[in-house]
């Protein structure tokens, strides 16, 4: 278990060593939800690294990530706990046919620990053998209200309450991230409980760096080409805009492909690695492909 970092300096190292690219005012925020154990809220585009800052910052600090997963009907016992129930039913069946065995030991038994199931909350509020790990709570936004106000109260306090048990409470708060695609709002009591921050979709330079962290193999040149492009798709009317990540893919389907620069007929072969819809697709038909190519190698050509 690796100690926080006692700097913004040192945040930056860390997710840099695990290739991470970050800015000053995320590498400011992260460092503030360590120091002061705030939860962090990162609401930004999908694909623009919210996700990958946890895992991230769990490989930097050797810690457990824990990941809760967000879907629409997600409800509190989902996230906690559950029991059981097959090995509930074999152990009542054993206790039929064992003398001895009164009714009140055989609940106690039923209800103990040994048939809890341990959801991602419950998980990161028990001991970890590397100290509190980090919990992922992603794209938060699928959820509804319900599950914000019980969440609300789980991070206030840290604890949750399982009725056959009574309520358990973290030894060490976990170090929280929660991420949204903001396809809904979240509600602002939640927020007020986290530090928050926009991460927004990186600049030219940046996006050169985080594809040189993970895809080293790419040439300079072609690396230019690509996020150059990719950085001109994001300024046309699209349904969903190509994401880091999708710059990540694109890059390593052109170098699988052995591809040393961008054409009109490669980008139509590939184009699936960055858009995820057919009417997006549809709108590069054609000589759209080669327009855009063209826009993005003239910007490049006015770059230093």
């Amino acid at each position: 278990m690796q100690a926080i970092p006692g700097s913004i300096e040192a945040v930056e190292t860390l997710l840099s060593d695990q290739n991470y690219v970050t800015g000053r005012a995320l590498a400011t925020v992260a460092f503030l939800a360590l120091k002061l154990g705030r939860p962090l809220f990162l609401e930004g585009e999908a694909g623009v690294g919210k996700t990958e800052i946890a895992k991230a910052l769990a490989a930097g600090l050797d810690r457990r990530l824990i990941r809760l997963q967000c879907y629409e009907g997600l409800d509190a016992a989902s996230a906690v706990y559950e029991w059981n129930f097959p090995a509930q039913m074999v152990a009542i069946r054993t206790a039929e046919v064992t003398e001895g065995t009164d009714r009140e030991t055989l609940t106690d038994e039923l209800f103990s620990d040994r048939f809890l199931i341990r959801r991602p909350l419950l998980e990161a509020m028990s001991p970890q053998p590397g100290g509190p790990p980090v919990l992922l709570i992603d794209e938060l936004d699928r959820t509804d209200e319900p599950f914000e106000a019980f969440l609300l109260e789980a991070l206030s306090d840290f604890q949750v309450t399982i009725p056959e048990l009574g309520t358990i409470r973290a030894p060490e708060p976990p170090i929280v991230i929660l991420t949204s695609n903001r396809t809904r709002e979240v509600h602002d009591a939640l927020k007020r409980r986290c530090l928050y921050h926009w991460v927004d979709y990186p600049d030219f330079d940046r996006e050169m760096q985080i594809l040189a962290a993970r895809a080293p193999e790419a040439s300079q040149t072609l690396s230019r080409e690509i996020v150059a492009f990719v950085q001109r798709l994001r300024t046309e009317d699209l349904f969903k805009k190509p994401g880091v990540a999708e710059t990540i893919d694109w890059a390593k389907c052109l170098l699988a492909l052995d591809v040393i620069a961008l054409s009109p007929e490669v980008i139509a072969d590939t184009i699936g690695a960055i858009l995820k819809y057919q009417d997006d697709i549809q709108r590069l038909a054609g000589s759209e492909a080669a327009r855009l190519l063209d826009d993005s190698r003239k910007a490049l050509a006015e770059r230093p």
